[in-house]
């Protein structure tokens, strides 16, 4: 049983239905209504040893990271951060461990004015988890099922960047090249709060990039029940550590970029607020009426295999 249908068989929609609740499982994050001002934007993420990062990683980059994914949840709903916690798991407590740690987590916290709360100490496994909370204007969050036939579909970035890092980090290990662009971005993935928080109010739908392109344009697109017509081509250049260029680009996870849904009528408000961004935004496609979604590089279809990372399989 992969995660999804473990989530959906024992723990979506069980328990207590409350009224404040607006978004519960199935999103990016949830959202509870807080007062007439704003709603509450709720993301929880663990990130453990040996599944989401080599060992030996960093202890400065896990800091970051483990921050960086949450916040990427939030980007998604186009939340402004407010306030997280943290758990923390670890096999010792090594003071220069922790502190390089402490160090990566609270430069990227004091970016986005996130304030640590609270959370928990133990000894395990090396494992963070980290629960983020943001607000938005009621009813402005933006979610997986707003798409509509004719949307315009971009993402942000480059997808296939940090596939690309840790592909060079397991094959060259403490010799892979930690300046160039590819390793950073596994190791510092960018959460796109600034972009999210513009495209709230903008795009009809939105999910962030952490599973692969692939899986994720079509998490989103099922969600909101419609198909698409893809194109690949018209990406930015990647700096690529391995050859498979295409199957990095569609499934390569970890870029924490974001996919959206756009109807044409906003496109010109959409290049106008593109233009300071610090990544580029790419069209993609475009939603159609029936479901099937059709992958394409130039205009020719390609063969894809969706390679999404299982949990538990």
């Amino acid at each position: 049983m992969d995660e999804f249908k473990l989530i959906d068989q024992f723990f979506a929609g069980r328990g207590t239905l409350r009224d404040d609740v607006r978004i519960g499982i199935g999103d990016d994050a949830a959202v509870a209504r807080w007062d007439e001002d704003y709603e509450l934007v709720i993301a929880t993420d663990t990130i453990c040893e040996g599944t989401h990062f080599l060992p030996g990683a960093p202890p400065h980059a896990l800091g970051h990271r483990c921050l960086a994914v949450n916040l990427s949840d939030l980007a998604a709903m186009g939340a402004e951060p407010l306030w997280c916690t943290l758990a923390l798991s670890l096999p010792e407590a090594e003071p220069d461990w922790v502190g390089r740690f402490a160090d990566g987590f609270f430069a990227l916290a004091n970016r986005f004015q996130t304030a640590l709360i609270g959370g928990d100490t133990i000894r395990g496994p090396l494992a963070m988890t980290v629960t983020v909370h943001g607000r938005v204007t009621p009813g402005r969050a933006v979610c997986r099922d707003g798409a509509r036939e004719g949307d315009l579909i971009y993402v942000t970035g480059k997808p296939g960047m940090a596939a690309a890092g840790l592909a060079a980090l397991r094959e060259f290990g403490a010799n892979a090249d930690a300046g160039s662009e590819s390793v950073r971005r596994f190791l510092y993935p960018e959460p796109r709060i600034m972009e999210g928080r513009a495209l709230a109010g903008l795009a009809a739908a939105m999910i962030d990039v952490s599973d692969g392109l692939m899986v994720d344009a079509t998490r989103m697109l099922a969600a909101s029940g419609f198909g698409a017509r893809m194109d690949i081509g018209n990406l930015p250049p990647v700096e690529y550590a391995v050859n498979d260029v295409q199957g990095l680009t569609l499934n390569g996870g970890d870029d924490y970029e974001l996919c959206f849904a756009l109807p044409p009528e906003c496109e010109p408000e959409l290049r106008k607020r593109v233009a300071d961004w610090p990544c580029p935004v790419t069209g993609i496609g475009a939603v159609t009426r029936n479901t099937d979604i059709v992958w394409c590089i130039n205009g020719q279809p390609c063969n894809t295999v969706t390679a999404q990372y299982e949990h538990f399989s």
